[in-house]
């Protein structure tokens, strides 16, 4: 850039700062939002992952999932962190549900492996274990007024059929 262009584009730059309201801190800010702006029944909620929350990766009968497998190869995830212990809500998961009835919300979304639950998948039976866990964490989010929402395939499913099917590129999988 020879000088002209520099001192033209300094000028620009000069003329449109000058056109420009100055902004404050106070412009920033949103205006509050009250839970009276939402329609009755609107759910506030929270969510989490049971890879990236649950922890106990070999604990109550859970298989190994493809992410618990991916995450062990060296490498693989750039920290080396993994989800075995997470933030260990299988063994908190009622300092957790304390945790979210005390934000105020009534609604959580939560995610529940299918290595945990059939850790085989159609190849074996319903791990009560798995069961009875998920049973305990609806129970006591009934019991505090938050409302559960489930989803049943966040990801990460049973080994297993990530050796058999290839996860959900093979068509054989929706019947695992």
């Amino acid at each position: 850039m020879d000088a002209p262009d520099v001192l033209l584009s300094c000028f620009l730059l000069l003329l449109l700062q000058l056109m420009l309201p100055p902004v404050s801190a106070a412009q920033k800010t949103p205006p509050p939002v009250a839970r009276s702006h939402f329609p009755n029944g609107f759910l506030f909620g929270v969510a989490s992952s049971s890879y990236q929350y649950e922890g106990a990766i070999s604990e109550g009968g859970k298989s190994l999932t493809n992410w618990d497998v991916f995450s062990h190869i060296p490498g693989a995830i750039r920290s080396g962190e993994n989800g075995d212990v997470a933030d260990d809500h299988y063994h908190r998961y009622m300092e957790d549900v304390d945790l979210i009835h005390s934000l105020g919300v009534n609604a959580y979304r939560f995610s529940i492996s299918w290595a945990r639950l059939l850790p085989r998948g159609r190849f074996g039976g319903v791990n009560p274990a798995g069961l009875a866990f998920y049973h305990k964490i609806i129970d006591n989010l009934l019991s505090r007024g938050i409302q559960p929402l489930v989803t049943l395939n966040h990801y990460d499913i049973p080994q297993e059929l990530e050796d058999r099917y290839g996860a959900w590129l093979s068509p054989q999988m929706q019947y695992a």
